[in-house]
């Protein structure tokens, strides 16, 4: 089997940078949308979805309008929830404990917030739910990673080192089924 081409795309920049956006829906800049539309506007995809927040979800309507396709909305594909974090500048928070979230962000979740094997486990799901056809995905930076981490079996310290700014893509060669898989065939960011 020859298995199918997922684009992940990050959303365009958001009103509001430099924070902890995880579950606040802040919408994109018209600069962030355009950014998206120039990055993956011409992909030879058959499948559209994005996430259901609004800077996800905005700049995959604007793809969905270039190319004509419908746009499936799956909320699984959402951000990390920061919890108590979300909307915040990380300048605000505990260094001590922001740091200890990066080092273990399932160990160390945000205070009332996800832990990074509830997010992997929501994308592993929305990933099992494409059709094997290539498909472009409007997504945010953790659910790429988590993407990342449930399909090339990268650990936690190892998806940090991907850059992954506004409008980035990612595209994966993505092998379904029980024993699912992928390999990376580029990353632009």
């Amino acid at each position: 089997m020859s298995g199918f081409l997922l684009h992940l795309l990050r959303h365009g920049a958001p009103e509001r940078t430099g924070r902890m956006m995880g579950r606040t829906d802040c919408p994109p800049t018209p600069d962030g949308i355009a950014a998206c539309v120039d990055q993956a506007g011409t992909l030879p995809v058959e499948t559209l979805v994005a996430s259901d927040l609004a800077r996800a979800r905005l700049a995959g309507e604007a793809l969905g309008a270039v190319l004509a396709l419908p746009l499936k909305i799956d909320p699984r594909w959402r951000e990390l929830d920061f919890g108590d974090w979300d909307g915040r500048a990380a300048s605000e928070l505990d260094p001590a404990a922001l740091g200890r979230f990066w080092d273990d962000p399932d160990g160390n979740p945000p205070p009332g917030g996800e832990r990074w094997s509830a997010l992997t486990s929501r994308v592993a799901a929305a990933i099992d739910a494409l059709p094997a056809r290539d498909t472009l995905v409007i997504a945010h930076g953790g659910a790429m990673r988590a993407a990342l981490a449930v399909l090339c079996g990268f650990d936690q310290r190892q998806i940090w080192a991907f850059d992954l700014p506004y409008a980035s893509l990612l595209s994966l060669q993505v092998w379904p089924g029980e024993r699912r898989s992928a390999r990376i065939v580029g990353l632009w960011p």
